[in-house]
């Protein structure tokens, strides 16, 4: 039997698009607020997260849940070798979370087959910056990453961190 709040990672399914949106929802305003362009704010509601969430969930299997006593208190979401979007609940994070679904999130990257994992983060965004760097994450500068919204990519500027993960090792056949 598991240890009671231990955290177990798995991936989303449907059930947990509202856990996911309002972890996001939340998380996001923490992050966000009075560090990207008003036109990015007035798009990123409550319910366009909502929306975004199930979609995501729906449609993908780029998004691992980390559940402790069967509740979702965090997220993160994997597209090729970007680690798209991490986040907790407010009231677990500092608890470890966050470094088990980066962990993942970088195992993930490698399996993938790349060497090398990256992410977004708003400059404003102290906390998640020093987490990344805790993590050995290395900042490479400053980009304007390409939130996506209904009228076209929205600029926003944001440093690009990067960490280099190990693909699996691949079998080589025994030499003849």
């Amino acid at each position: 039997m598991p240890a009671e709040n231990a955290v177990t990672l798995r991936p989303a399914e449907a059930g947990d698009a509202a856990a996911v949106a309002r972890i996001w929802y939340l998380g996001w305003q923490d992050g966000h607020l009075g560090n990207v362009p008003d036109e990015l704010l007035a798009i990123r509601t409550e319910d366009s997260f909502t929306a975004r969430a199930a979609q995501r969930i729906e449609d993908t299997t780029d998004t691992t849940v980390a559940t402790v006593d069967g509740s979702v208190v965090g997220f993160v979401m994997v597209v090729e070798d970007e680690v798209e979007q991490v986040y907790v609940a407010r009231e677990h994070r500092g608890s470890g979370v966050a470094a088990l679904l980066l962990a993942d999130a970088e195992r993930l990257v490698a399996e993938a087959g790349y060497e090398q994992a990256w992410l977004a983060v708003v400059g404003g965004n102290a906390r998640a910056r020093r987490f990344y760097e805790r993590g050995g994450w290395r900042d490479e500068g400053r980009f304007d990453y390409a939130a996506a919204s209904e009228d076209g990519p929205i600029p926003v500027p944001s440093h690009r961190y990067v960490k280099d993960v190990t693909p699996p090792a691949r079998s080589t056949p025994p030499a003849p």
